[in-house]
């Protein structure tokens, strides 16, 4: 059974990628745990702090999510019953990325789903502020859904990598099972200076290909030092539908999230779902 998780803040473009997580992962038995932390509510309007108490503001902020997602499960299971899918819903009093974190070890958790931005919805910067810290710590793979952005079935993969870290089995069997129900090709990317691959990287390269069996894969080079702009233009040159990274030491997407307050610094403007990969052993 695929477990994932959707945090959720009540907006549109959380809404959305909840909507994108029922589609995808239609074909496969489900449990999905719809997650609304608080903690943040309570400390949001500091005129409400000076004149109550802070134990019923407390209240009224818990009432009021648990409110919120008895309404929002309504409306999922309106728009899409599916007898695969079941669902759980949480409301905390918690930051976010740390109740992720806890929900991700407590369930052990495939997957988080979410909005690229929440409600304060910045159109200057791709993520929001909770979606980087998600990206950056919880120890799961990250699905990012760019607002607005509408279902299409994944059919064309983009999976840049460097071939320097030896992949973990289980997320790339998560791979697999996402793109295999829709046929989907995956370009494994190798964006360098020279197109020679030491024993190492022809090692892990065997791996990923013995690990995606499922799919049809190509691998391909890009002899370049400019290793994002790379990306974006591949992606926009053969219409990729889904772009995959991972974070870890010596990856590409450790340079872009750590060395960088935001990715859009680094001019990846990605309006595409983006899957983080954590390369964590659980």
């Amino acid at each position: 059974m695929r477990k994932i998780l959707i945090p959720t803040d009540f907006s549109e473009n959380a809404m959305n990628a909840i909507k994108f997580a029922l589609d995808l992962f239609k074909f496969q038995v489900s449990e999905f745990y719809i997650m609304h932390a608080y903690q943040d509510d309570i400390y949001a309007d500091e005129s409400l702090l000076a004149t109550s108490k802070l134990d019923d503001i407390k209240e009224v902020v818990s009432k009021n999510s648990k409110k919120q997602l008895e309404k929002t499960l309504e409306k999922i299971k309106n728009i899409a019953p599916n007898p695969k899918h079941t669902f759980n819903i949480i409301s905390a009093n918690n930051l976010l990325v740390d109740e992720a974190d806890r929900l991700v070890d407590e369930h052990n958790i495939d997957i988080v789903v979410m909005g690229t931005k929440g409600k304060t919805n910045n159109k200057k910067i791709t993520f929001g502020s909770h979606t980087l810290q998600v990206l950056k710590y919880v120890q799961c793979p990250v699905l990012a859904i760019p607002e607005n952005y509408k279902y299409m079935k994944p059919t064309h993969i983009l999976f840049p990598t460097n071939y320097m870290i030896p992949y973990k089995r289980r997320e790339l069997k998560l791979i697999c099972e996402m793109a295999s129900p829709y046929r989907a090709k995956i370009d494994m990317l190798y964006i360098s200076k020279s197109e020679q691959l030491s024993v190492r990287q022809k090692d892990n390269q065997a791996f990923i290909k013995e690990e995606l069996c499922k799919n049809e894969i190509d691998f391909k080079v890009i002899k370049s030092k400019h290793i994002i702009n790379s990306i974006f233009k591949y992606i926009k040159e053969n219409q990729i539908d889904l772009l995959v990274m991972v974070n870890t030491r010596h990856s590409f997407l450790e340079n872009i999230l750590f060395q960088s307050t935001t990715i859009d610094e680094l001019s990846l403007n990605i309006d595409i779902p983006f899957l983080a990969l954590q390369n964590m052993k659980r």
